[in-house]
Parts: structure tokens; C-alpha cells; sequence
């Protein structure tokens, strides 16, 4: 028996402000969901962490550090059955800048 292949889009998000990856997600998901396609998400990935230490003095003492660190939160979203209105509307949607968006088809 042959099977047929669902068409699927994965959306892959990262930014580093939980709440903008958030409201992002929601205006994906609202408009997969008006051109009937089907989106399951937002999944959360693990948040990468990247801590960077730094000496205070610009001299000798070597015992006085700072900790600063990133967090880069990540999410996915699959949208089974889309339609050209579903890409095209998913092109024209406005997000903010401090999302980075990865699309696979």
C-alpha cells in the first residue's frame, strides 16, 4: 500500500525575549488557522544558555569577576495541509525584529 505524504511546514523560532517569541507564535498560529491549515505548536525547545565571565578591574585583581549571560528561547511550529492563501499569508505577516525565523517546507 502507498501511502501518501503530508505536505508539512516547520516553523523554527528563536529570540531571547520569551514574551515576543510568545505573541509571535500566537499570530502564526492565528493565521495558519484562519487559511484552514492545520498547526500543531508552539513546541517549546530547550533554552540555550551562554554565560560569559568577565574580570571587573581593568588590572591585577583576578578575583573579581562578573557573570553576564544570554538565554535564547526556541520554539517550533508544524502546519500540516497548507494552501497557497496559507503562504501567502504567512509571508505577509508582520513580526518583530528580535525573532529569528527558520522555515523548512
Amino acid at each position: 500500500m502507498a501511502t501518501l505524504q503530508q505536505q508539512k511546514i516547520r516553523i523554527r523560532l528563536q529570540a531571547f525575549d520569551r514574551r515576543l517569541l510568545d505573541t509571535s507564535c500566537e499570530k502564526i498560529v492565528d493565521t495558519a488557522n484562519r487559511t484552514n491549515a492545520t498547526a500543531i505548536g508552539p513546541i517549546p525547545l530547550p533554552t540555550k544558555r551562554k554565560i560569559y565571565c568577565v574580570l571587573r578591574s581593568p588590572h591585577v585583581d583576578k578575583d573579581s569577576r562578573e557573570h553576564f549571560e544570554t538565554r535564547t528561547h526556541r520554539r517550533i511550529i508544524d502546519i500540516y495541509q497548507p494552501s497557497s492563501k496559507t503562504i501567502d499569508a504567512l509571508m505577509k505577516l508582520d513580526l518583530p525584529s528580535g525573532v529569528d525565523i527558520e522555515v523548512k517546507l
